[in-house]
This record gives structure tokens, sequence and C-alpha cells, in this order.
């Protein structure tokens, strides 16, 4: 992004209304706040309970790692704008945060997809699972994850840093994001405009094609259970990772869809935020509540907890 002539960007945000400002401020900060606690109890637990030491939950100890850093990139910045009135940004912090969220998001497409992977393989080949899914392998799983997210942004980001910037220097946006930088820029953007598509597509359907092969598979297999009891308990097993990728493909699938035009973008802001604050902040609910473990290793570290306070109470007097 060659800058000609500005040095910073004015981020519209949201809506203009001042009567808004406030009850924006307050709902993204508290879903901030719920979301990064979420996950760093996520986090915590798959670290500290034995029981969480598997396969499974070291993807979702990354996915949670994840959720936290994509959130984070968007919604402070956004929340300082609102508290302070001042909705300026500079061109540095703004090529930044193209950077971190662009390279964030895609890696947790990959992510979701290895996930669905390794629900493929839990199901389908249990016996080779161990074998299949070594700590080894998962390390390198997640390792490729955030190479293929640093590869697939770096072509168009190279273009994007040679952007030239000569009169309007408002983005319609709460947070920097390419498109909305590319609608205001004075160069020639079709080549970019054509490689951030090729990048978003080539993501979304190498990822969307494994899960959804993985899940052909998976209802295959567990349809094959003679057993009720054995169906209900796979499913299950499945059902909050299921939930989680259709909320985050259908996100993306609107608002790429979606025509463009003044009544587009605005529901595009809305899903964004549904992306970056709404998702992260329901994602650990959703694990936790549908999945036994995490919720006895939830009771039993509160249990842990409290006694050790009350120890402590009990020393004190």
């Amino acid at each position: 992004m060659k800058n000609y002539t500005i040095t910073t960007f004015i981020l519209l945000g949201l809506t203009d209304d001042p009567k808004l400002q406030i009850p924006i401020f307050i709902f993204l900060l508290l879903t901030y706040m719920l979301s990064i606690s979420g996950n760093l109890t996520i986090i915590s637990l798959t670290l500290v309970d034995s029981h969480l030491k598997t396969t499974m939950y070291f993807f979702l100890q990354n996915f949670a790692f994840l959720e936290i850093s994509f959130t984070s990139a968007c919604i402070p910045r956004y929340l300082y704008n609102i508290a302070t009135g001042d909705r300026s940004i500079s061109y540095h912090i703004c090529v930044i945060q193209v950077f971190f969220t662009d390279v964030f998001g895609v890696t947790e497409f990959f992510l979701l997809a290895i996930m669905s992977y390794d629900r493929y393989v839990a199901i389908c080949k249990p016996l080779h699972y161990v074998t299949i899914m070594s700590s080894r392998v998962c390390k390198t799983l997640v390792l490729c994850c955030w190479m293929a997210g640093l590869l697939i942004i770096f072509p168009p980001l190279t273009l994007f840093l040679n952007l030239k910037f000569c009169d309007s220097n408002m983005i319609d946006y709460f947070v920097c994001d390419a498109p909305p930088i590319l609608k205001i820029s004075c160069s020639d953007t079709w080549l970019i405009e054509q490689l951030v598509i090729v990048c978003a597509v080539l993501t979304f359907i190498l990822t969307l094609i494994c899960v959804v092969l993985s899940y052909i598979y998976i209802v295959k297999t567990i349809l094959r259970f003679p057993s009720a009891h054995q169906r209900k308990r796979a499913f299950s097993t499945c059902s909050s990772h299921m939930i989680v990728v259709s909320i985050t493909y259908s996100s993306c699938i609107f608002i790429y869809v979606n025509p463009s035009g003044k009544q587009s973008v605005d529901s595009n802001k809305g899903v964004s935020v549904l992306i970056t604050c709404i998702v992260p902040m329901l994602n650990p609910f959703i694990y936790t509540l549908r999945n036994k473990q995490v919720r006895q290793a939830f009771s039993d570290s509160f249990k842990r907890i409290a006694f050790v306070t009350k120890t402590n109470k009990s020393f004190q007097v």
C-alpha cells in the first residue's frame, strides 16, 4: 500500500446514529469479554485436565486460541474508536489489522477442515486412530494450517501494499478489511480483486470439500452401527463441530453471495459482527454444553478451586 497523500483512514463503523453508539459499545464489549473468557476457559481446561489430553481437544485448544486472536484483531480497536469518538486509524495499523484478520480467518477454515478429518478417523477408523492421529501428526497438521493461511494471504497482500490512495480515506466498515479499502483506492484494483476472489474461493472450496467428504463417510459409518445408542453417541461427538462449521460457512456464503448495494453493505456489516464477535462467543458454549467430558472437566476444576479457597480460609482462621 504505497501511500501518496493519505496517512490515516477514517472507519465509518456500523452506524452514524449517535444514539446507537453506547448500546453498540456495551453489546460488543460484553460479547468480546464473554468470547475471551469462554475460549480461555477451553484452553485452560485442555491444558490442566488429564481427561482432555486427547487429539480432539488439542485441536479444540488451537481453535479457541484462533478465536481469541481473530476477535482481538477486530473488536478492541472498534471499541476504542467508539469510546474516544476518534474514528481515525493510522495507515500502518490498518495494514497490520488487514494482515492478522485475514491470516487468522483463513487459518481457522483449514483448522475446521482438520477437525472434521479428525472426527472421520475417530469414527470410521477407530482401531487405527492412535496411529493415524499421533501427537506428531497433529502438531504437523496445525502447523500446516498456519502455513496455508500465510501462503494464501501473501500473494494478494504483496499487491495490496502497492495500492495508491489519492482522495478518499473513508472506509465504510468497522475494521480495516480488503474489500472496503479496495473501493477507495485510486489504483487499478482489477488484478488484486481477482486474486482475492481466487484465494477466498480456494480456501472456501478446499476446506468445504474436506468437511463435506469427512461427514459423508461419518454419516455412512454411523448409519451402519447396529445399536441406536451407538449411533446417538457417535453423532453427539460430531454435533458441536457440525454446528460451528454450519454457522461459519453459512455466514461466509451470505457475504459472498449477497449482491452489491447499500442494503448489502449494511447487512454484510451485521454478518461480519456475527463472525468477528458473536460466533467466537458462542463456540465455547456450543462445545461445553454439548460435550460431557468438557462439562465434567469444568465441574472438577471448579470444585478444586472451591476446595483450595476453602482450605486457605481455614488456615487463615
